[in-house]
């Protein structure tokens, strides 16, 4: 149809068949940000919230929502992860905080979903934990910076 892999000649959506691909090492990292006022920073950075601490808590949301991706969206494959790590990073100047996830797995299909959800979820906790402080914070930048192995091989997202 449109060279689109969830499609079939007919046009009707389908989970890919990757039983004859061959198991490779992969890995994906994906970024994303939340941008808020100088004041809602520190109190996050301070671990002042009044629900706890949101990196910690968002960080564990990544990651969780990495191993359920397969659940979220609705093509995608079921996959042992191997690696989910998930880090937030204060920054200054956004201000707000940077997102990045690294996901790897051995398989037969890559995890770039699962890096993207892990980054998504995280970012939408930070926004839940904080907007009792400030409701219009905003989520965005949300994308693959790199993903390894597979047959279509290495790829890096160009430099912003």
């Amino acid at each position: 149809m449109s060279g689109l892999s969830h499609f079939d000649d007919s046009g009707a959506a389908h989970m890919v068949d990757v039983s004859v691909k061959a198991e490779t090492a992969r890995l994906a990292v994906a970024e994303g940000w939340v941008k808020m006022s100088a004041q809602t920073l520190e109190i996050i950075r301070s671990g002042t919230a009044k629900k706890g601490d949101v990196i910690g808590v968002a960080r564990l949301a990544g990651i969780m929502g990495a191993k359920r991706t397969a659940d979220l969206i609705p093509l995608c494959h079921p996959l042992p992860i191997a690696r989910v790590a998930v880090d937030l990073v204060p920054d200054d100047d956004l201000p707000g905080l940077r997102v990045t996830a690294t996901v790897g797995t051995a398989g037969r299909t890559g995890v770039e979903m699962e890096a993207l959800t892990a980054v998504t979820t995280a970012c939408l906790t930070v926004y839940d934990m904080a907007k009792a402080v400030q409701k219009d914070m905003s989520i965005g930048g949300i994308r693959l910076l790199s993903k390894t192995g597979g047959k279509s091989g290495d790829w890096e997202a160009p430099v912003r």
